[in-house]
Formats: structure tokens, C-alpha cells, sequence
């Protein structure tokens, strides 16, 4: 129990632990910088829930996105523990009963931290989306080989396509934000969420949607598309690396570790210096993410990334860890 093995450790010492922990967890990406995550201490623990009210109605009605945010949440969370020396144990929907709880995290014992856990914890600040152009500069296949392995340890697959896969991926992007561009409800949801206001702790402002994106080359998400459609665009390059990431299954669960998977590959690659954007359009609409198939094996696409490199840009808002905390 939490209890014995933190005997010797004063509550509030644990509690400010977990509150510093709390300050990684919200760095996570998620769908719109929507933040869909709320936090409960517990003597030892945390309860991780999804806040409905920032699920994506018509992008993200069955809440896919959503737990696949949270899980990137509860990545940073277990690696900002391991940086402070502490081990940490991970429910998965512990309580069939309480449909928004995803997660409970329990502090279990004290470890050392490994070289790569701080690695991957001082990465944790450095992640932003880029949505700005890459270098045309190819990404070693020793890094690709190290973003395989991440994926990996989270029980999920990372599937770098070759060049003629890579332009088939790329059109399923393109005919993806095509459709969504074409749909009222998209774009009034993407507009709630992209309107600049001063001060604003969520969604995506000017600062951060990147110049107008070039869909020939890289069909980003226009996150500019209704409030700054007249933006300037940008010279793009011309054979974008992407990777494409697999669960196993389709269940919340399985978007809960596809979250943390993914987590875990963007905080590799920025260890290793490198830029990513994620460009989901294809898996967010279930006739195009059917073709998404990973070979050789019966897997379900997740998300898919573009990797390479480029000048740092800066980060979404955030809100503060009180904002997300639940009373016990």
C-alpha cells in the first residue's frame, strides 16, 4: 500500500511531489489544445479523469482523441515521477462504474532515475507542435530506430513508410482535411477553439498556427483557417518524413496507451533534436483511417507524425495545475 511504502515521507511532502508532477502532466499535447484532463490527489496517488466539457463534438464524438490525450498526460506524469526518483504503478480504468476516470497513478516505491528518464523529462518543456516548415534535411535512421523503440515500450507500433507508402499516407492526410474543411460543424468547433483571446489558457492562438500550410507538400491542420485565413504561406519541404503510430485495439484503453505511446516517441524525439507536428485529419474519419493499415499484422492507426527539423517555436498555453484539481 501507497501508505507503508511513503511511511517515512511526510503527506505533504508527497502531496507537493505530486503537485510538481502535476506541472508535467498538463504540458501533454491533446486535440486542439483542448486539455480534456482533470486531476484528484489521493494520499499517494492521483486519479486521472477526462473533462467532457472539452471533448470535440464533431471531430471527436466518441472521445478517441480524448483519452488519447490523457494518455499523453499520464506519460509525462510517470516520467516526471521516475526524474524525482520514484516508481510509480498505472490503472487503466480502474472503475467500470465511473466512466471518467481513466486513470489512477500510485507512487509505490523510491528508484534511482535512469539516463533516459531524464532525458526524457527534461524534454518534457522543449515539446511544442511545429507547424512551421522543415529543414529538407533527412532524419538518421538511428533516431527513427530510437522513435520505433519508444513506441515500442508502450505496447504500440511506429511504421516509418517508404517513399511510395509515404505519398499514399499523405493524400489519405490531404483527402482528410479536405472533407473536414468542407464541414460546418468542423469549422464552427475549430473556430471556438482558435478565436485569440488575451490571456486565453487553452486551444491554439496566432502565435502558433504556423504560416498558411502549403497541401501539396504538408496538409497540416490550418489552424488559421477561420479567424486568419489571409496569413502568408511558406515554402514547405518537399519529401516531409512522417511515421504513422498502431495500437492493437480500438477501446478506450487502447486509446489511453496509444496516448502515452506517442507521448514517449515525441519526447524521444525531441531528446534527439527533433521537430514534430502531428497530423491527425485520416484517423479522425473512420472511411479514410481504414486504410491506414499497418502490415503484416492487425493493428489500428492512431495518429500520424511528421519529423525533421526546424527553429523552435513557442508553446500553447496552458492552464495551472489549481485550475485542473479536483477536490479529494
Amino acid at each position: 500500500m501507497p501508505e507503508q511504502v511513503l511511511r517515512d515521507v511526510p503527506a505533504s511532502a508527497v502531496s507537493r511531489l505530486l503537485r510538481e508532477c502535476l506541472r508535467a502532466a498538463i504540458q501533454a499535447p491533446s486535440i486542439h489544445n483542448t486539455q480534456p484532463w482533470l486531476f484528484r490527489l489521493r494520499t499517494g496517488a492521483l486519479d486521472v479523469l477526462a473533462d467532457r466539457r472539452r471533448q470535440l463534438r464533431a471531430l471527436d464524438p466518441d472521445g478517441r482523441a480524448l483519452h488519447v490525450s490523457i494518455g499523453a498526460a499520464l506519460l509525462n506524469l510517470q516520467v516526471a515521477l521516475h526524474a524525482r526518483g520514484w516508481a510509480s504503478r498505472l490503472l487503466l480504468l480502474p472503475d467500470p462504474g465511473q466512466r471518467d476516470l481513466c486513470a489512477t497513478v500510485t507512487i509505490t516505491r523510491s528508484t534511482p532515475p535512469s539516463p533516459l528518464g531524464r532525458a526524457l523529462a527534461a524534454a518534457i518543456g522543449r515539446r511544442h507542435s511545429n507547424r512551421r516548415p522543415f529543414a529538407p534535411v533527412p532524419v538518421p535512421d538511428a533516431d527513427l530506430t530510437a522513435l520505433v523503440a519508444a513506441a515500442m515500450a508502450e505496447d504500440a507500433s511506429l511504421l516509418v513508410p517508404d517513399p511510395s507508402t509515404r505519398q499514399g499516407v499523405l493524400a489519405l492526410v490531404r483527402a482528410a482535411d479536405r472533407q473536414q474543411r468542407s464541414d460546418g460543424r468542423y469549422r464552427t468547433e475549430l473556430a471556438a477553439w482558435t478565436f485569440p483571446v488575451r490571456g486565453q489558457a487553452d486551444g491554439v492562438p496566432p502565435s502558433c498556427s504556423g504560416p498558411r500550410p502549403d497541401q501539396a507538400r504538408v496538409p497540416l491542420r490550418d489552424f488559421g483557417l477561420v479567424h486568419d485565413g489571409h496569413r502568408k504561406s511558406a515554402r514547405f519541404e518537399r519529401a516531409p518524413t512522417i511515421a504513422v503510430l498502431y495500437s492493437r485495439g480500438d477501446e478506450p484503453a487502447d486509446w489511453l496507451r496509444a496516448g502515452m505511446a506517442l507521448q514517449r516517441v515525441l519526447l524521444t524525439a525531441t531528446a534527439r533534436g527533433l521537430a514534430t507536428t502531428l497530423m491527425t485529419q485520416p484517423v479522425e474519419i473512420p472511411s479514410l483511417r481504414a486504410h491506414l493499415v499497418a502490415p503484416h499484422e492487425p493493428r489500428i492507426a492512431q495518429a500520424v507524425l511528421r519529423l525533421g527539423y526546424a527553429r523552435p517555436v513557442p508553446a500553447t498555453p496552458r492552464r495551472t495545475v489549481a485550475s485542473v484539481l479536483l477536490d479529494a
